[in-house]
């Protein structure tokens, strides 16, 4: 059933089952996405091992021509699959859950061959975080980088921070960044193992962490660490535990 969280521009959802066409559905993670002003954070913990089935981050994308349709870029991506295209279309469930119908490569498959998909997706009510009963903050800040000059390769820390209210993620992962001669862009050439980390608010004892994954996870930002987040605005730089972040999206309500 669809949650009932006020008026946002922010979402906060856990898949529900997973379907490769024709086998039947199954669901083996804890998964939680947010998403904010158009920018997402995705973790989905294997419930067995509690290793990191897939971590991705990025922009979230509604087709101007078709709202059903929704892509989605993978700027950091566990699986490596930064220039796959990711594109799924959305219908509502006679439950109000969300149904995502797409194709994608399957990383379970020896050559991660593109298969077609069925994903069931649950909105979640906000978890009330430190500002108190029916207000929060909600955000995602991506980590600074440097431009690369023309035929430059260099290792790069690449880092997303995301909070809805009283639930946090945080990913990061060292990519190998290359920008080709004559063109002006760069490029991801390879990605490393993602670290991972999330917390949620508990009303009594404050931040609490639920995982923390790979070989950075303990040094990754945690909310126990005070924030003066309340005064965030999107585009704008700010500096966490010496290193300088974007504000992708943000969001007060009060």
């Amino acid at each position: 059933m669809a949650a009932e969280n006020p008026p946002s521009q922010s979402r906060l959802s856990t898949r529900i089952s997973l379907r490769w066409v024709p086998e039947p559905a199954f669901e083996n993670t804890d998964t939680i996405v947010m998403s904010v002003a158009g920018w997402y954070v995705d973790l989905r913990v294997d419930k067995a091992s509690c290793d990191i089935d897939w971590a991705i981050a990025g922009q979230r994308v509604v087709d101007d021509a078709d709202s059903s349709r929704v892509s989605f870029t993978h700027e950091l991506d566990s699986q490596n699959s930064f220039d796959a295209v990711d594109c799924g279309t959305f219908s509502t469930l006679p439950n109000g859950d969300d149904l995502e119908k797409g194709s994608m490569p399957r990383a379970d498959l020896p050559g991660s061959p593109v298969a077609e998909y069925e994903e069931v997706w649950r909105e979640l009510k906000f978890r009330q975080g430190p500002e108190g009963s029916d207000k929060g903050l909600s955000w995602v800040l991506e980590s600074k980088q440097k431009s690369l000059e023309e035929g430059e390769e260099a290792e790069v820390e690449r880092t997303f921070l995301g909070r809805v209210w009283g639930t946090y993620l945080a990913l990061r992962q060292v990519q190998i960044h290359t920008r080709p001669r004559g063109s002006s862009a760069t490029v991801i050439k390879e990605g490393r193992e993602v670290s991972a980390r999330r917390e949620e608010w508990d009303f009594a004892s404050g931040w609490q962490l639920k995982y923390s994954i790979g070989p950075a996870g303990a040094q990754l930002p945690s909310l126990a660490q005070t924030l003066d987040d309340g005064s965030w605005q999107t585009g704008q730089t700010i500096t966490l535990e010496g290193k300088e972040y974007i504000v992708r999206g943000f969001e007060i309500i009060v």
